[in-house]
């Protein structure tokens, strides 16, 4: 597991790297100059499990919000600068956990060192971040195009600039939209860079097919035992976003908690509204802290054996429904009551 190996980098109060658990981001897309409506949707992604928040600091009122942003939330905040060098000393001096650059960006190297020592005096780590849409022209035509080569190369070197200027307190991310060129590109880098590598699929599209493309690329990335933080980047609320990365780590196995739905496609036999009742099991969990599985199934015929592995389930019938238990069918319930009994079994759930 390359992730096993990363060097352990320390985010406010929280640590990537050397084996720590995978840490969920995500970044607000409020106007971070707008304080209140910014800590209002910090405090919901925390809600749904977001670990590490990035909020976008293009101006002086941005860079001095970070200040009374951070007195009002409780995961760490890494400030995004694109080209104004300044803005991210602003922001470390007001207290970002952590700075997201793009050092071609940021101009010549005199800038970047500033930065750099900035961070290194308040001991704040540095995102090196690189993606397709910003590669250097030369590299480019070096590659007879926009290649995971290409991509690699562009932040290795980057990554070479800070340390020579004596930073070595680095989280390094390449991002494509290409799902197959970012899955390469993390492949060619995880042999070559001991930082932690934060993964994501830049500009993945909306709920829908960023949630496919984030979920296949991630999969294969961190199935590969890639990546130390993940970033699902849908054009959507950025809940959504922890709710998808969630599921994708619990579905490779790499994290626990958090109760899993599973449920069947729907077939001829099916006498319930069984799509409308997913989604309210679906709904009604997400605010429970059980590491079970419940599955919720169409037909009193199957129902109880393909329930058999879930911890709880109900399955519909014509008229009434199963509650099923380890595979064991408990009792008969009326279908209106079926939700409201699943509710009451998780409200008083004992292992």
């Amino acid at each position: 597991m390359y992730r096993d190996n990363t060097k352990v980098i320390k985010i406010g109060n929280r640590v990537i790297g050397g084996g720590n658990p995978i840490l969920i981001q995500s970044m607000t897309n409020t106007r971070t100059e707008d304080v209140e409506a910014t800590v209002d949707q910090i405090l919901k992604l925390e809600k749904a499990g977001c670990d590490i928040v990035r909020s976008t600091v293009p101006t002086e009122e941005a860079a001095k919000a970070i200040k009374e942003i951070k007195k009002r939330i409780h995961i760490p905040l890494v400030a995004d600068i694109h080209f104004d060098y300044r803005m991210a000393i602003m922001a470390i001096e007001n207290g970002a956990d952590k700075i997201r650059i793009n050092p071609g960006n940021i101009g010549n190297r005199e800038r970047i060192k500033a930065v750099a020592d900035c961070a290194m005096e308040y001991n704040v780590p540095i995102r090196v971040g690189v993606n397709s849409g910003s590669l250097e022209k030369e590299l480019v035509e070096k590659y007879n195009g926009v290649t995971a080569e290409g991509l690699v190369e562009s932040a290795l070197d980057k990554v070479n600039i800070i340390e020579e200027l004596g930073c070595g307190n680095l989280v390094v991310s390449i991002k494509s939209s290409d799902v197959m060129m970012c899955v390469k590109a993390h492949e060619l880098i995880a042999d070559r860079c001991r930082y932690p590598l934060h993964v994501g699929i830049t500009e993945a599209g909306t709920v829908y097919s960023g949630n496919i493309k984030s979920a296949v690329g991630l999969g294969l990335i961190l199935g590969k035992g890639i990546g130390d933080t993940i970033r699902v980047s849908l054009t959507g609320d950025p809940v959504e976003e922890i709710r998808s990365a969630k599921m994708i780590l619990r579905t490779l196995g790499l994290r626990k908690g958090g109760i899993e739905v599973v449920s069947c496609p729907t077939c001829g036999r099916t006498r319930i509204d069984l799509i409308s009742l997913a989604g309210q099991v679906e709904n009604l969990v997400k605010d429970y802290d059980l590491d079970i599985k419940v599955a919720v199934m169409g037909c009193v015929v199957n129902g109880p054996g393909e329930a058999k592995e879930a911890d709880i389930g109900i399955a519909g019938g014509d008229g009434e429904g199963l509650l099923i238990k380890k595979g064991q069918v408990i009792r008969k319930i009326p279908e209106s009551l079926l939700l409201t009994t699943l509710k009451e079994e998780l409200d008083n759930w004992r292992e």
